[in-house]
């Protein structure tokens, strides 16, 4: 079975990457639709794809089976997420070599978020605690595995504040994680601050910047309440002056990310990494505007 290259060895080139992520549909109608989706995304060549867990690894068979077809179908390099909630160690070691075995050499190592009706993370009997542990444990597992973690520029939500979040980062780093992904944001400085205090704590991995193109007021708000990333007054009565109409929500949400990446670009950021929410319109315009 042909392996899919590290992503390790895309940074090394040291050109601006584009990556875009997935998520498992609950139905066979979705994966038609996802199907759809990568088929048409395929044109703009992205370097690399993802494929989340679900809350409380609820997707973990649909992962596989999403992963194994993008990456069989459409000859893609694929970085399934795997968390820690629900896992034992032991376990744990068996999907690191499952997904081994089915020739991923990139992985997303991820805590995970707390199993739906569960206010807080508790790790299973046996299991692992924080995300860095999990990438000590895969790190050991399979030493050749290029491991991705995510980063929080407006602080993780749990974390009592900025310093103790930017150590756990840090820790994730020093277990071997190989770049950092950052939860979405809206405003670019956010960003840039974020990567001067990584910088300043000896984080040398690229830090790849989290974008998504939004496509209503409510959705983004709906986001940004449940990631307290902050939301421009700008970009908030772009959107109320759209009065809910989607076609031109999107637009605006679009223009928005473009004006975004273009900036993350120019300011030497390692790439981008498109949240598309499994649609393929907004990830096509965004290439073709950069391309113009």
């Amino acid at each position: 079975m042909t392996a899919n290259r590290p992503i390790s060895e895309l940074f090394a080139q040291k050109r601006p990457l584009r990556s875009l992520e997935f998520f498992p549909p609950r139905d066979d109608a979705g994966v038609a639709n996802l199907r759809a989706a990568a088929e048409a995304l395929r044109r703009i060549n992205p370097d690399f794809v993802s494929v989340t867990y679900g809350a409380g690894g609820s997707t973990r068979e649909r992962t596989t089976q999403v992963s194994a077809m993008l990456k069989s179908d459409f000859g893609l390099t694929v970085m399934p997420h795997l968390t820690c909630v629900g896992h034992s160690r032991d376990e744990l070691n068996e999907l690191a070599d499952q997904i081994y075995e089915n020739g991923f050499r990139n992985i997303m190592a991820l805590r995970g978020d707390p199993p739906k009706g569960s206010a807080e993370f508790k790790p299973a009997p046996n299991g692992l605690r924080y995300a860095n542990e999990l990438v000590a444990l895969l790190k050991a597992r399979h030493a050749d595995l290029c491991l991705g973690v995510g980063g929080y520029p407006e602080k993780h939500p749990e974390a009592p504040n900025e310093d103790v979040d930017l150590d756990n980062l840090k820790r994730k780093v020093d277990a071997g994680a190989s770049f950092i992904t950052t939860q979405l944001f809206f405003d670019n400085t956010v960003y840039y601050r974020f990567v001067e205090k990584c910088h300043a704590r000896g984080v040398t991995v690229p830090i790849v910047p989290g974008i998504m193109p939004v496509l209503s007021l409510k959705q983004v708000q709906r986001i940004t309440q449940l990631s307290s990333a902050y939301l421009p007054p700008v970009l908030i009565k772009r959107l109320e002056a759209a009065h809910d109409d989607a076609d031109t929500s999107e637009m605006i949400g679009i223009d928005w990310a473009l004006t975004q990446i273009r900036g993350l670009l120019a300011n030497n950021a390692p790439g981008y990494h498109l949240y598309i929410l499994n649609r393929a319109r907004s990830a096509l315009a965004l290439a073709a505007g950069l391309a113009a």
